[in-house]
């Protein structure tokens, strides 16, 4: 029984996978907060692009 309690307590495969979750975990929330703000980065470009169109056809008076 201490043989086997002691192999348990050795055995570090568990928290390499557990390490291995946390880092993918890490990689995924950085991917989601730059995707995220390359949207809203984008976004308003698109506005800024859409007014100065809106205001160059308006005062054509065509």
């Amino acid at each position: 029984m201490t043989n086997l309690l002691s192999r348990f307590v050795k055995d570090e495969s568990g928290a390499t996978a557990i390490e291995y979750g946390l880092i993918a975990a890490l990689i995924a929330l950085a991917i989601v907060a730059g995707a995220g703000f390359l949207g809203n980065t984008i976004n308003a470009k698109f506005n800024t692009i859409a007014g100065t169109l809106k205001n160059a056809g308006s005062g054509n008076g065509g």
